[in-house]
């Protein structure tokens, strides 16, 4: 699907870590070359004509982001990554909000970005962590949400889609509790918002987080949705230009309206409008045929791999394009280092989510997450490099 729009899949390369970062469509980098070449000037500052246009183009990809998840233009805050979204939201908003002994539910298969500026957020505030039971499956199910919340939860936080086993979390039923429950809902999009439709309104989310390299988009990028009223009590954590409306020599500063108040400095702008080309790409595909496409390619891939009995498949069921797995009695990186060798991308290791060895009872996997652009061909491949595994140490070695 749509592989020629991908030059480097010209090559032999077959490149299965979309959920570390995808690849970027020819269009994309055309669109962030313009800007480059056309009109390369800041945003918000100059009275001439290509800073006026730089500034349109990155505050039309704000209502493009905005139409995109179903929220207002004023509720987008771009960010540096996923990563730095989640900071904002722990620092600059839950640590005014959260007081001592408040309780916040995560659970053990989240990535780092959700659970390090919570356990810093901890020892600032001595809040309570609690941590979501999953299934048998390493999956959240609804119930084990129910019984779990307390007297004491104010937040839950949790990964949409999760980036080790893939488990497709039910977003729109927990919304709803936490909503009826008056707690905060807190989504890492980073996973889902790539590859199904997102609804910020219908989910009841407070705030979400997400990456644009993730989904076709340039690095060094992301996104903050919060709803307004939230947005209006966070506490930005960068102050400088942009973010300002006056400032005096006594210390008396007056700062803009949201989003802009949160976006100090010097934006990544090309990125920013290459993100606009990104959602208008994936949404010319259709969020659903995208969906679709994966979780048929995934199926595919269990079958194929369940029919040699050195693999081992730590999440088959999952409804994502995530596949975890190890060749029995291989280290995870000597795996990933022989399928590089026949120009095959894995990711290898505990994948930012070191706590979820609790659940799987292992430290390392190799992963294989899929995207629109990756074919049955390319996953027969991978499959007939595996059943040749024996001859894995020649290569690595």
């Amino acid at each position: 699907m749509n592989r020629e729009d991908f030059p480097i899949l010209k090559t032999d390369l077959i490149y299965f870590d979309n959920a570390a970062t995808t690849l970027k469509p020819k269009c994309v980098v055309d669109k962030m070359m313009e800007y480059y070449l056309n009109y390369p000037a800041n945003i918000h500052r100059g009275d001439y004509e290509i800073s006026l246009k730089a500034s349109e183009e990155y505050e039309d990809a704000r209502n493009v982001v905005a139409s995109f998840l179903h929220a207002k233009p004023k509720e987008i805050v771009f960010t540096s990554g996923t990563t730095d979204g989640m900071n904002q939201i722990v620092f600059g908003f839950m640590e005014d909000y959260l007081e001592e002994g408040d309780e916040v539910l995560l659970t053990k298969s989240e990535h780092a970005s959700n659970m390090i500026p919570w356990f810093e957020l901890k020892k600032k505030k001595k809040i309570k962590i609690t941590y979501l039971p999953l299934n048998e499956n390493h999956e959240l199910e609804l119930e084990s949400v129910e019984k779990t919340i307390s007297d004491q939860t104010k937040v839950i936080s949790i990964a949409a889609i999760t980036n080790v086993v893939g488990d497709v979390r039910p977003i729109k039923e927990i919304g709803k509790i936490a909503k009826e429950k008056n707690i905060l809902f807190v989504v890492d999009g980073a996973q889902s918002v790539p590859h199904s439709k997102t609804n910020v309104e219908e989910d009841n989310i407070d705030f979400l987080v997400f990456s644009a390299h993730k989904m076709l988009g340039g690095t060094g990028l992301g996104v903050l949705y919060g709803k307004e009223h939230l947005l209006e009590a966070l506490r930005p954590l960068s102050y400088g230009g942009g973010m300002n409306q006056s400032f005096d020599s006594d210390g008396m500063v007056e700062y803009k309206s949201i989003p802009t108040r949160l976006e100090a400095g010097t934006p990544p702008i090309a990125e920013v409008i290459g993100l606009k080309e990104a959602i208008l790409y994936l949404e010319k595909i259709g969020m659903d045929n995208i969906r679709k496409k994966e979780l048929e390619l995934k199926k595919y891939l269990v079958e194929k791999l369940e029919e040699n009995d050195k693999i081992v498949l730590y999440n088959k069921t999952s409804e994502s394009g995530i596949l975890a797995f190890n060749i029995d009695g291989v280290f995870s990186q000597d795996t990933a280092i022989y399928l590089d060798h026949y120009h095959i991308c894995v990711r290898a290791g505990n994948h930012c989510a070191k706590v979820l060895k609790d659940e799987i009872n292992i430290k390392n996997t190799c992963r294989v997450s899929l995207y629109f652009y990756n074919t049955k061909e390319e996953i027969d491949r991978l499959v007939e490099v595996i059943s040749h595994c024996d001859e894995l140490y020649n290569i690595v070695l």
